[in-house]
């Protein structure tokens, strides 16, 4: 098993930033992929950023360019920092993690966006 603990989110002015964080322990050899996905009322849950194990990252073209994927594989740590925060940037932020055969998902902290 695979715990993921999350940090960050809170509520932040159009155009502020934030930095969530995501600490994985627990059974964590052969973790692959590190990534945030989000999820606003009324929608299905989306693929925000993702870094492979290599360093690949993957981003959703909402956030392109805003974004900013990072992880520390000494810490066992992925981060995700947010510029220029937008309105429809406001959703429960997940940490998904993978491995073989298997991915395990964060508690989900709120991000909120005034305008």
């Amino acid at each position: 098993q695979v715990q993921l603990v999350e940090s960050g989110g809170g509520l932040v002015q159009t155009g502020g930033s934030l930095r969530l964080s995501c600490a994985a322990s627990g059974s964590i050899f052969s973790i692959n992929t590190m990534g945030w996905y989000r999820q606003a009322p009324g929608k299905q849950r989306e693929l925000v950023a993702e870094m492979s194990s290599g360093g690949s990252t993957n981003y959703a073209d909402s956030v392109k360019g805003r974004f900013t994927i990072s992880r520390d594989n000494t810490k066992n740590t992925v981060y995700l920092q947010m510029n220029s925060l937008k309105p429809e940037d406001t959703a429960v932020y997940y940490c998904r993690v993978t491995k073989p055969y298997y991915a395990y998902w964060g508690q989900g902290t709120q991000v909120t966006v005034s305008s």
